[in-house]
Formats: C-alpha cells, sequence, structure tokens
C-alpha cells in the first residue's frame, strides 16, 4: 500500500509538471512543437532524477559517506548532460529560432540544464527522504511490537511445564533409593530455576550464568533418558568477561533435545561447541535426526522468537547459519561484539 502510494505521488508530480508546461508553451508555440520542446528536456530530467534516486541516493544512506556520494553525483550529471546535449543538437535544434544557442556548449546552456537537473534531484531526493523516514520510524515501531511480543512469549515459556514434570518425577524416584543423586537433581534445579526467573530477566548476563544453565540442563536431561545419550560440550575462548543477552544460547541445545533425542531411538547424540576469539563468540550445536515431533512439543520460544531476539539485541551483529543432512541437523550463531 505504501509503495502504491508513493508511486502515485511521483506520477502525479510528473503528470502536473507536464500538463502546466504544455499548457504554458502552446500560449506562444503550436503543440508539435511544445511538446518537442518539453519532451527532451523532460526524459533527461527523469534520467537525472531517478539514477540520483535509485542508486546515488541510496549510497549516501547506507554509508554516509558523502565525497564518494558527491564524486557519483557529479559523474552522473555529467554523463547525462552529455546525452542532453546531443539530443538537443538533434530534436531542439531544429525548431528553435536560436541555432547558435545550440550550436556550441557553452556556461549559459550548461547552468540552464544543470538548473533543470538539480531542481528534480532535489524534489525527487524529498520525497525518497520523507518516505524512508515514515518508514523508518514504523519499523521501529514494529521492532518494539515485536520485541514486547517476544518478550511476553519468553517470559511465559520460561519454565517448561514438561521438563519440570519429568525432573520432578525422576527426583521422587531418586529420592527412594540414591538420595546423594537426588540431593544433585534439587541443587541443578534450583540452579536453573534461579537463572530463569531472576537472572534471565536481566537485559544481559554473564555468558558463565549461560553456560552454567545449559550445564545443569543437561544433566537433567541425561537422568529424564533412559538410553546412554553421547554428548560432547566443548567450550574454548577468553570467554569469562562476555556478556550475553539471556536464554539465547539454550534455545539451540533445547531444540538439540527436543528433536535429535528420545527414548525409543538409539545411538543419539549431541555436540556443542563455544569458542570465543577476540570480539568473535561462534556457537555450534549439531545433534542426531530422529522423528519430528509436533509443533506443541516444541521447547523454549523457537527458533522463530529467538530469530526475533537476535534482531532486536544484535542487528548487523549475527549470523545465524541452520543446515541438515540425511542423519544430522545443525545449527551455528556467530556474535559480534563491540
Amino acid at each position: 500500500m505504501a509503495k502504491n502510494r508513493l508511486l502515485i505521488l511521483h506520477i502525479s508530480f510528473w503528470a502536473i509538471f507536464v500538463f502546466y508546461r504544455l499548457f504554458d508553451y502552446t500560449r506562444y508555440i503550436p503543440l508539435e512543437t511544445a511538446v518537442n520542446f518539453l519532451a527532451v528536456p523532460l526524459i533527461f530530467n527523469i534520467l537525472a532524477s531517478y539514477l540520483h534516486y535509485f542508486f546515488v541516493l541510496p549510497y549516501l544512506i547506507q554509508t554516509q559517506e558523502y565525497v564518494k556520494y558527491f564524486t557519483f553525483l557529479v559523474l552522473t550529471l555529467i554523463v547525462v548532460m552529455g546525452f542532453r546535449f546531443i539530443a538537443d543538437n538533434y530534436f531542439m535544434a531544429p525548431f528553435s529560432q536560436d541555432q547558435e544557442y545550440y550550436a556550441s556548449i557553452h556556461f549559459p546552456r550548461v547552468l540552464s540544464v544543470l538548473w533543470g537537473f538539480l531542481t528534480f534531484i532535489i524534489f525527487t531526493g524529498m520525497i525518497k527522504f520523507t518516505s524512508d523516514w515514515f518508514r523508518i520510524e514504523n519499523e521501529k515501531k514494529q521492532l518494539e511490537n515485536e520485541k514486547l511480543t517476544a518478550e511476553l512469549n519468553y517470559l511465559k515459556a520460561q519454565i517448561n511445564p514438561h521438563f519440570l514434570f519429568n525432573t520432578l518425577h525422576n527426583l521422587n524416584y531418586l529420592v527412594q533409593g540414591k538420595k546423594d543423586e537426588a540431593a544433585q537433581i534439587i541443587i541443578r534445579l534450583s540452579n536453573i530455576m534461579r537463572y530463569m526467573i531472576y537472572d534471565a530477566n536481566q537485559t544481559i548476563v554473564p555468558i558463565t550464568k549461560e553456560i552454567q544453565y545449559m550445564q545443569d540442563y543437561i544433566e537433567l536431561e541425561r537422568i529424564r533418558l533412559n538410553n546412554p545419550l553421547d554428548i560432547s560440550f566443548n567450550i574454548s575462548g577468553n570467554y569469562e568477561q562476555t556478556k550475553i543477552a539471556p536464554l539465547i544460547l539454550i534455545t539451540f541445545l533445547e531444540n538439540a533435545f527436543k528433536h535429535g533425542v528420545s527414548d525409543e531411538a538409539e545411538n543419539c547424540w549431541i555436540k556443542v561447541d563455544l569458542q570465543q576469539k577476540k570480539e568473535i563468540l561462534t556457537y555450534s550445536v549439531s545433534n542426531s535426526k530422529i522423528e519430528k515431533t509436533s509443533s506443541s512439543e516444541r521447547s523454549g520460544f523457537g527458533l522463530g522468537n529467538l530469530e526475533k531476539r537476535l534482531k532486536l539485541h544484535y542487528p548487523e551483529k549475527h549470523q545465524l547459519l541452520i543446515s541438515e543432512s540425511e542423519h544430522s541437523y545443525n545449527i551455528k550463531l556467530i556474535l559480534a561484539f563491540e
């Protein structure tokens, strides 16, 4: 809808300009001559305006490099002006009473053409700046709404009832026969609950807390499973001082357990790698593939909401790569910190 309105605005502007100039010209010269005198400048004014609108101006908006912008603008004007002079000599000079005006390239002629170009370039450029401003404001509002929705979803999904139920069920079994292991489960479950209820409400948390949460989660999942699980959790690099948005990393691990591990399947495996090199954090999770579960069994707030959170917390500073083969599913997240 917005694009259609913008298109109508452009068409309306040029239509009004054409009708006005034709009305003005036909007061003094025949319609055929007026059309000819209007068409040639109009074509090149439109060409200069929209070369600037679609190519030169977006470069400035994206890069903020003013020197290169003005260089590209000058080159565009020179090229379009050259073709304009050629067209003038072929199409306008025969109808003009002042043949000398088109016989050579002189300052008044250059200034007249340049003035026309710049007038329309500035006007169409203002349209783009205005439309982009409204678009950016709308995107900000949309992102804010998505942030509120994502945060609400993540708060609702903080305590996974299936995970909690299974843990308590196993805890009841261990209390009866293996009290030492039961005590460890209580401690890990307490750590998880504390992290989800208190730490996860913060904007950022030390990555060490997220890692501890993941390790506790893994140990509780081991107890839930009857079949042996081949899982590796490798951490390397100077990550101790790193801070991260909470519940970013755990989502991949939850996804791996929910879709890659089952008591009905044998030889299930999960591989987790976390590596920090200078300002780059690389986190990858791979898991075996089992029969797909239903959407109702998906854990956490899912990869869809996770991608929204990544855009909110790490705009232009993250890369999410997802791939799969016949027997494995792989996710890699790369975060860049300032």
